[in-house]
């Protein structure tokens, strides 16, 4: 392989694995948050780590963080890619297996011709950490 076909390769491969970190809010907007001393009792939820593991593999299948949409999107096509669209629900399986569903949120894109049947169901394996199946609606 000649070495510039194999550089391009590499740079290729390399910009393929690059993630770019989630948005923050610069310091000086975010200065007036104070967090408080424990979580407040009153909508606290408690979610395992597998379970939240499996969740972010899931998601990240189905609503990838690097897709970006046509500059001729919809309205509704648009929030039907953003992730806070979506509830999630899960259930284990099969031992090792936790089905994740996500399902549009009630009151999400409820443009006209939004459709309410978007999401799907995935089979995570949270032994070796892989998407096993995915069942679209």
């Amino acid at each position: 392989m000649k070495p510039t076909v194999l550089l391009s390769c590499l740079l290729l491969a390399g910009c393929a694995l690059r993630h770019d970190p989630p948005p923050r809010v610069p310091p000086a907007e975010a200065a007036w948050f104070k967090f408080p001393d424990d979580l407040p009792a009153d909508g606290r939820r408690e979610v395992p780590a597998a379970t939240a593991a499996a969740i972010q593999l899931a998601m990240d299948d189905f609503r990838p963080r690097h897709l970006r949409m046509p500059g001729d999107a919809s309205a509704v096509e648009i929030c039907l890619n953003q992730r806070q669209s979506y509830d999630v629900r899960t259930a284990p399986a099969a031992a090792g297996i936790l089905l994740v569903r996500f399902s549009v949120s009630p009151g999400a894109c409820m443009q006209e011709g939004a459709v309410n049947d978007m999401g799907a169901t995935y089979a995570v394996d949270t032994q070796a950490w892989r998407i096993l199946a995915v069942q679209l609606p």
